[in-house]
């Protein structure tokens, strides 16, 4: 494996794991306080 291959992994691997905790994040906020707005 060459570095830019393994940098692309990384990057990706960042963005994947990022959006999921975001996601898991929003989902275990209490949902009735955001209803307020």
């Amino acid at each position: 494996m060459n570095i830019e291959a393994i940098v692309m992994l990384a990057a990706s691997a960042v963005v994947i794991w990022g959006g999921l905790i975001a996601a898991i994040i929003n989902l275990s906020r209490s949902p009735e306080e955001h209803e307020s707005e």
